[in-house]
């Protein structure tokens, strides 16, 4: 019942008409407070932030768990209860995900992103070997491809245009190695031993799991440094 609801909200509201509705009429703007950031020509960036309180995948997962607690029958006690140890059980992986994030928005704002692109550029073609190991350690440390994509998404993009790679097969390196250390995650294991009732035996899960994510890894690094290259290059589309 809980998936089946998730995939019926979800998909609910991207329906073209419901999509545009909630995008003009439940989207708040606004500037951010104490923000005054210009690029290196000296141009004003936008520090516009945009929320949509209703199709944002928080409020949506919130509202798919009331529908599912209406339909299980669970009191409105009860609920929240569970919500909330939820909420202390993730405590410090949202902590994580969201100091990731602004730590990407600092960085990307203030250009050491590119600067750190430029000087990764200088090894060359190399870099093909080096991109799947960025995103790889980048999920592995913050439990989270969102906020690696964010962290390290430009980075990748700005070096590889650099060193002559094809940014839109760096950008998309950086998230799917990302998937092969996200099971390396600390906060994704403690997560998974507790839904399993194995609390306290995070350790034996990542050594059960930390080869088998190397080993994916090599092999992905493997099969993106060809893909870089002309034997398999034909699989990376242009714009």
């Amino acid at each position: 019942m809980p998936y089946v609801v998730i995939i019926a909200v979800f998909s609910v509201t991207q329906i073209p008409a419901v999509k545009t509705f909630l995008a003009e009429h439940a989207t708040i703007s606004f500037a951010w407070p104490g923000l005054d950031v210009a690029n290196a020509a000296g141009d004003a960036i936008s520090t516009t932030f945009k929320l949509g309180w209703v199709s944002t995948g928080g409020t949506l997962l919130f509202i798919s768990g009331i529908i599912v607690a209406l339909a299980y029958r669970v009191s409105a006690g009860r609920a929240l209860r569970a919500y909330g140890a939820t909420v202390h059980q993730l405590r410090f992986t949202i902590l994580t995900v969201v100091s990731v994030l602004a730590l990407a928005y600092v960085m990307n704002l203030s250009g050491q992103t590119q600067s750190l692109g430029a000087a990764l550029a200088a090894t060359g073609g190399f870099f093909a070997l080096l991109s799947p190991a960025i995103g790889w350690l980048g999920v592995a440390i913050t439990g989270s491809d969102t906020s690696s994509n964010a962290l390290f998404g430009l980075l990748q993009a700005t070096t590889a245009e650099k060193a002559g790679l094809d940014p839109v097969l760096m950008a998309a390196t950086n998230s799917s190695a990302g998937v092969v250390g996200k099971m390396l995650s600390p906060q994704n294991l403690a997560v998974a031993a507790a839904a399993a009732g194995m609390a306290g035996k995070e350790g034996d899960l990542f050594r059960r799991l930390v080869w088998w994510s190397l080993g994916l890894l090599v092999a992905f690094t493997a099969f993106v440094y060809l893909q870089s290259t002309p034997i398999l290059g034909w699989m990376v589309p242009t714009p």
